[in-house]
């Protein structure tokens, strides 16, 4: 079964000072070098998400695109005040129909030593709720101000191992998106 999937890399803040878009571009960097992957980035400062929840008005057309032909998503969460952002939530809630039973990775990113541990777990029953199928491998960039330099490009010490770490995390989604595809397509 060869496919080529689609796998939404989904910045999770819109906060001005935000450094986990850094993690975010270098997860969406490895993921282009696995073979038969597009890689969408998908920037919640792009978008717009009116009122809440999955009200017709609360929907962003081109955000309803991407979840509707992505196969997988891959989430990089920032750890505010033990949890993850409510930008994020919200972009989540526009969409519940195209995220069943598609797989989801999720990374977490902090400016403290835990890497966002308490956003990733705090958000694993939201994506539940919501349909996704969570994987286990999740990668952590703890001080992430520290990891990146300013054009944010992974610093050369750390390159290694987390380039590592996000392309474990990308066996295990692939492999999901792959499977949950074919069930998708084949047990209508």
């Amino acid at each position: 079964m060869n496919y080529t999937l689609t796998i939404a890399i989904l910045a999770g803040t819109t906060r001005e000072q935000r450094q986990s878009i850094k993690a975010a571009q270098f997860v969406a960097e490895i993921g282009r070098k696995q073979e038969g992957v597009e890689i969408l980035l998908v920037d919640p400062k792009d978008f717009t998400f009116n009122g809440d929840g999955n009200d017709p008005e609360g929907k962003d057309p081109r955000y309803t695109d991407i979840t509707a032909r992505a196969d997988a998503f891959f989430v990089i969460v920032p750890e505010y005040n033990h949890s993850f952002p409510g930008s994020l939530k919200r972009m989540l809630d526009s969409e519940l129909e195209n995220y069943n039973h598609k797989p989801v990775a999720i990374a977490g990113a902090s400016s403290g030593n835990w890497g966002g541990v308490r956003a990733v777990e705090s958000l694993v029953p939201v994506m539940r709720e919501m349909g996704l199928v969570v994987t286990s491998v999740s990668p952590y960039f703890p001080r992430v101000q520290d990891l990146f330099t300013e054009d944010g490009s992974i610093k050369e010490e750390y390159k290694q191992q987390y380039e590592s770490n996000v392309s474990r995390a990308f066996e295990e989604l692939l492999w999901m998106a792959k499977t949950l595809k074919w069930g998708r397509e084949n047990s209508k």
